[in-house]
């Protein structure tokens, strides 16, 4: 392969995609000057990402930086030419890709982001299904959003569109290769604006040009588009086409453990979403400085507040500096943002060094800028543009889009640097504890990762989409080991159906596998046939999920696994193949020969428990007594405590509206039933509440004051966990031998195969096992 120079016009977005092509084991350097700074050891990188930080300059001086890098050596090397565009198309796109029209360039502009559900239909861009222009997405913006996306470009350029329907037809290179190739080698160059929804459009985008070579009429052709195409780029040229793939024990890594040191996290963004975070950020200790405005006018303004920020770093303590300011103006937020820079570098200047977060682009280059940085190296990414890497002065530097992220993205951008840090066994970036797989990692003996068994269940329901689905997810292999029990065959017809692509590879044992991005490992006892109709209750299915389950149950009970995680089967199919047994507890229960377990739902805002579960409502009052309401308590709060709960607070529920209201309702069942293990629990030092009211309880809990609801019968702790969090749901088996978690959703037969599950449960789910199961050498 020949080397990849790449354009960004802010340095998250540098980061972004560096990282993606790190992840595939390429040797991956960013550099914030001129491609040939950095590279003068002989030495070229596989992939070199340039950041012009030409988002806010004027438009002819964006257009020359453009220029600089595609018309450099470093671009007369590339085999590959692309250049990052922003998903809400911002910054100055069209003056840029102007510019590479006058160096000769072609230009494909593929810039839908589908992981953030932004597309393009019909040359127009869309964010969550609205048009951009109808959105409120550029309101920090002094211009108004695109209609269409060639109002951005200049006048006079030669501009053509490649529709939908087009992407996705069988002709789709030839089409590109027409359209760029013009009437003779004479042609002046075309810009052509692709359409495109999902994955699987940009996936057959970068097929056609990679089948083109990236030339046309004798001229080369410069992709343009977001990360999402930069992951797929990256994934198509693979570490198969690395040359200087950096090796297990690499300097650069081995230099990053070592003494730990202070953070300093600098949040230049004005987004809400960016608020949340450093909340969060704020919850773990880290002191955040709210500076107003008025602190940030000049030198002299700073002076006390970093003064402070020095203070704290010399102590030791993490620190978060961001804006205070319900509105800022919008003619000073530039003038605002660069002191801000300016004050974080003068505080991370210390002698003894200061590992960063540093959020929104502008930000960050403006602090690496002071502080005399040129290039990077690209280390982990924690989530979705969310990057961790390694300054050329030693420091570890998270950065992030000011709008990207979930909730925890700075808190996991935190951690990752400080596992970096502490972690002297450290060979690889990919061991990093707490942070995600960047590439390949065979187990080894320092790898305390537990190993997950994951059940595809029933092959014609969604189970072979959200397995594929959560085993891609960025973070599945973080914090541990996944092995799929299912269908190989199914689960590529899942990954087809989900527009993803998955590198599904057949193992023997457990042992046979490699975790890395990207590849998910199989252990198939081939009980499906190839034909097998989706969306169609089966014996066949039903058979397959039943000895699914069976043979992740033997892995558990002979240590080869620390845990399950389960995808959904459905009872009406298991029991057409003869297996008689409620549901997944109950099958777990027999297979591990145990007589009582619990079933356990949790979600972001409430976890519950259930005393009884799958039995009709008169029975579950029957088989209620003290001894399995105390059972059932207990079996919870050590299940809280494997996920790091020391003292969890408990509400147990009633069985009677009102918790029977001193008689009014019901016989005295809470009187007889609970209040007795209630007592005794209290009496262990259980932090146990009860009976109360279950609408009470809920709402209590969902506000926070309690950490575990124990229900007594399914419906009552079923009903509130569907409302207050399905998409993010997990069922928990607690009582057995090994952890095991699923999806709180069924088989879905009505949108199998289609291809739009949401796959966020059984995200969750993996997550979930790997966080309460134990690591191999302490099983």
């Amino acid at each position: 392969m020949a080397a990849v120079l790449i354009q960004a016009d802010d340095f998250s977005g540098a980061a972004e995609v560096g990282q993606c092509f790190a992840t595939q084991g390429l040797d991956t350097r960013l550099l914030l000057s001129a491609p040939e700074a950095g590279t003068g050891t002989g030495r070229h990188p596989d992939v070199l990402v340039v950041d012009t930080h030409s988002r806010a300059m004027v438009p002819e001086a964006a257009a020359a930086a453009s220029a600089a890098v595609f018309g450099s050596p470093a671009a007369g090397r590339a085999g590959v030419l692309f250049k990052k565009t922003d998903s809400l198309w911002r910054g100055n796109i069209g003056p840029e890709l102007a510019a590479l029209s006058a160096l000769g360039h072609h230009v494909v502009v593929a810039g839908a982001l589908p992981q953030l559900n932004r597309t393009v239909v019909g040359g127009r861009p869309f964010a969550d299904g609205v048009r951009l222009d109808r959105t409120d997405l550029w309101r920090a913006e002094a211009a108004a959003p695109p209609a269409e996306i060639a109002h951005l470009l200049h006048e006079g350029s030669a501009v053509q569109l490649t529709d939908l329907s087009t992407v996705r037809s069988d002709s789709l290179t030839a089409v590109l290769g027409g359209a760029l190739s013009g009437p003779s080698a004479g042609a002046t160059p075309t810009t052509v604006i692709v359409d495109g929804e999902t994955s699987a459009d940009l996936e057959k985008v970068a097929d056609a040009l990679l089948a083109l070579n990236f030339e046309a009429g004798g001229r080369r052709i410069v992709l343009a588009g977001t990360g999402g195409m930069a992951l797929l780029l990256a994934a198509k040229l693979g570490p198969a086409s690395a040359r200087n793939a950096q090796e297990p024990g690499s300097s650069r890594v081995k230099a990053v453990a070592g003494a730990p040191r202070p953070v300093l996290a600098a949040v230049g963004s004005a987004s809400a979403k960016a608020a949340a975070q450093l909340r969060n950020l704020e919850a773990r200790g880290v002191t955040g400085l709210h500076i107003t405005p008025g602190e940030l006018q000049g030198p002299e303004d700073v002076r006390p507040r970093l003064a402070e920020a020095q203070q704290l770093l010399a102590a030791g303590e993490p620190i978060a500096l961001t804006v205070s300011a319900d509105v800022v103006n919008p003619q000073e937020s530039g003038r605002i943002v660069r002191n801000l820079a300016r004050l974080a570098a003068g505080a991370a200047a210390a002698p003894t060094g200061t590992d960063l977060i540093l959020t929104g682009g502008e930000t960050a280059r403006e602090v690496l800028d002071a502080l005399g940085v040129r290039s990077l190296t690209p280390l982990a990414s924690v989530q979705h543009g969310a990057v961790v890497s390694l300054s050329d002065d030693g420091r570890l530097v998270g950065t992030k889009p000011g709008s990207f992220g979930d909730d925890d993205a700075l808190v996991q951008l935190y951690s990752a640097i400080k596992n970096l840090r502490s972690s002297n066994s450290i060979s690889h970036p990919s061991h990093i504890p707490g942070a995600p797989m960047t590439s390949a990692v065979n187990a080894t003996e320092q790898d305390t990762r537990p190993f997950i068994a994951v059940t595809m269940g029933d092959g014609a329901g969604v189970g072979p989409e959200v397995t594929v689905g959560a085993l891609l997810d960025q973070n599945a292999y973080r914090d541990c080991r996944p092995v799929v029990i299912g269908d190989v065959h199914r689960l590529q017809l899942g990954a087809k159906a989900l527009g993803v692509e998955a590198n599904i590879v057949e193992v023997e044992t457990v042992g046979e596998a490699v975790f890395e991005a990207g590849r998910i490992n199989v252990i198939d006892p081939k009980l499906l046939s190839a034909d097998l109709p989706w969306g169609q209750e089966s014996a066949e299915a039903g058979n397959a999920a039943y000895h699914y389950i069976r043979i992740a149950c033997e892995l558990g009970m002979s240590g080869q696994v620390q845990g399950i995680c389960t995808a959904p089967l459905n009872k009406a199919a298991l029991h057409k193949a003869g297996h008689i047994y409620p549901g997944h507890t109950e099958l777990l229960a027999h297979f591990m020969g145990i007589e009582e377990v619990s079933m356990m739902l949790s979600t972001p805002k409430v976890k519950v428990i259930h005393v009884t579960t799958h039995i009709g409502l008169i029975d579950a009052i029957n088989k209620i007594e003290p001894g399995l309401v105390e059972r059932t308590v207990r079996r919870g709060h050590s299940a809280m405590q494997r996920a790091g709960i020391a003292n969890p607070k408990i509400g147990v529920c009633a069985i009677n509206p009102h918790a029977g209201e001193n008689g009014l309702f019901g016989y005295g069942e809470e009187a007889e039933k609970i209040t007795p293990a209630i007592e005794k629990l209290q009496a262990d030092g259980i932090d146990a509440v009860g009976p109360l009211p279950a609408d009470t309880a809920f709402f209590l809990a969902g506000r926070g004051d309690y950490d575990l609801i124990v229900a007594m019968y399914h419906d009552q702790g079923h009903g509130p966990v569907k409302v207050l969090g399905i998409e993010a749901g997990v069922n928990i088996t607690v009582g057995l031998p090994v952890i095991r978690t699923s999806v709180d959703h069924g088989t879905a037969f009505d949108i199998a195969g289609k291809g739009i599950v949401d796959v966020r449960s059984m995200i969750e789910a993996l997550r979930q096992a790997a966080e309460m199961s134990p690591s191999p050498a302490a099983a």
